[in-house]
């Protein structure tokens, strides 16, 4: 009878412990990038280091620029044009994968190359996803170090020198690749505005909170991100059946012991989605990717801990965003329902009672998160961002409701894909002619 009771109680301390976990997960979550981003900024030497040197030409590697293309006639030609006149380095080429585009991009590039002579094309009749094209173009590169760069996305001029001077030093033979610091070139609607907030939060404080432990990060920045091709070749290119290419490379690169790179002083331009549809069809292919990388990766966390207990940490907070998102999902329908029986059965008291304890909850989630952005602005370009700050409760209401649902919906999909069932088969997004001049 004893071990009954015993038993019983074990249990019951487990459940109560377990919801208090993910009852607090957003709030402890928020205070620990918080501390994290303090923690890389001023315990890391040369974490924020502006202080790099410029390669003499004779000195720099160097550097295939990979725009990976299907149907992109609006902003490619602007693009290629930027890259060849702006950027402050001499040593690189510019490689198009033409991936089985139908408009005018491959006329255009054609055009272009009578232009620029470090302009080359490869053509792939059948679109099969930005990753297919990537591991082809990987094979053609002559640099040995490959910049992936979107056909909408501009690199600062310093750039390419900036991203070099993170592989030069001996202390830097084992760094795979380097993800910079993106910034939201169309803010001219409130929810392009709102993602400059989000992109600060998450470039901002948790890129540099990954970093800041065991140098762990739970994805590059597809738009833009410096790799050194060989560790590409090390673990066999990217996966080209996943959602999203550059969470996968990211994880795959981490398990062999290599070292990925943050660089808060390198910022590149990138367009955002400007409608709910859009911004949902993004968000549900990120939180796909995300799932994904942990069913392909579960095992060898479950039976090898300690083999990977560098990367144990990422992978636990992955485990505890995927667990709380169905948890917020369920409890708040179940909190509705509660609210409704309150009011059909007149218990006034009750439904007050309950709606004020939420407000509560909320309100300290609330401040955690604004003190994680507020030092993503602070922190992010100088605090040049702060001016933002205001669009932070849309960012905090609607995007952090976003990221759960998302999980749930794409959680059987991203099952799908590790059983084998899956395609990365691109659709380009609808492009704006945004690219800005050099002092943007």
């Amino acid at each position: 009878m004893i071990d009954h009771i015993f038993e019983a109680t074990t249990i019951q301390t487990v459940i109560t412990i377990a919801m208090l976990i993910l009852c607090l997960y957003p709030i402890t979550g928020a205070f620990f990038w918080f501390f994290g981003a303090l923690s890389y900024r001023f315990l890391r030497p040369n974490s924020e280091d502006n202080d790099w040197q410029v390669l003499a030409p004779k000195d720099q590697p160097m550097i295939t620029i990979m725009i990976p293309a299907h149907n992109e006639e609006v902003m490619i030609e602007s693009t290629i044009t930027y890259l060849f006149e702006q950027l402050n380095y001499t040593n690189f080429e510019i490689l198009v994968m033409n991936d089985g585009s139908t408009d005018e991009t491959a006329t255009i590039i054609k055009r272009l190359e009578q232009r620029f002579p470090r302009l080359r094309m490869i053509e792939i009749v059948k679109n099969k996803g930005k990753a297919h094209a990537f591991n082809i173009g990987m094979y053609f590169a002559k640099g040995d170090y490959i910049l992936s760069n979107d056909a909408d996305t501009i690199p600062e001029p310093d750039a390419l020198m900036k991203y070099m001077n993170y592989f030069v030093h001996d202390r830097d033979l084992n760094t795979s690749a380097v993800t910079a610091n993106m910034d939201v070139q169309n803010r001219t609607k409130l929810i392009g505005k709102s993602q400059t907030v989000e992109f600060s939060s998450i470039v901002g404080v948790i890129k540099r909170s990954q970093s800041a432990v065991n140098d762990s990060m739970y994805a590059y920045s597809g738009a833009n991100t410096m790799y050194r091709k060989s560790f590409l070749i090390d673990v066999g290119g990217f996966r080209q059946n996943r959602a999203t290419e550059d969470i996968s490379i990211a994880w795959d690169h981490q398990m062999i012991g290599a070292v990925p790179r943050f660089a808060p002083n390198i910022v590149f331009h990138m367009n955002v989605p400007e409608t709910i549809g859009d911004l949902y069809k993004q968000r549900k292919r990120w939180a796909q990717g995300g799932t994904e990388v942990w069913l392909t990766n579960i095992k060898k966390f479950v039976f090898h801990p300690i083999k990977h207990r560098y990367q144990l940490s990422m992978f636990i907070d992955s485990t505890l965003s995927i667990v709380w998102s169905f948890f917020f999902i369920i409890t708040t329908a179940i909190f509705l329902i509660t609210l409704l029986y309150f009011l059909m059965t007149g218990n006034v008291e009750r439904f007050f009672h309950s709606i004020e304890m939420s407000f509560i909850f909320v309100t300290f989630e609330m401040l955690a998160g604004l003190l994680q952005l507020l030092a993503a602005l602070i922190l992010d370009h100088h605090g040049a961002k702060l001016k933002y700050l205001i669009f932070a409760p849309l960012y905090m209401l609607f995007f952090w409701m976003i990221n759960p649902i998302t999980i749930a919906v794409t959680f059987i999909p991203a099952l799908k894909t590790i059983l084998g069932f899956g395609s990365g088969t691109w659709v380009s997004p609808k492009r704006q002619q945004l690219i800005q001049s050099k002092d943007h």
